[in-house]
């Protein structure tokens, strides 16, 4: 997922997206544990976007204790 679609997406929005997307990475690894993963490199992308999404909503949370 791109960082301008995060953006758009509220906090609730975010956390509920880092969830599924850590969801998935589990799943990721399962499957490389069992040796079922064939794309390896999709673990890298599902964890730069955890990451990515995770610093989106840190950012978000920011925002909005500063505007208080």
């Amino acid at each position: 997922m791109k960082a301008a679609e995060l953006r758009q997406k509220d906090v609730a929005g975010i956390q509920n997206e880092v969830k599924e997307l850590q969801k998935a990475h589990f799943g990721l690894r399962m499957q490389k544990a069992t040796q079922q993963l064939t794309n390896t490199g999709t673990l890298r992308i599902t964890r730069r976007d955890i990451a990515r999404a995770k610093t989106i909503l840190a950012q978000k949370q920011a925002e909005s204790k500063a505007g208080k």
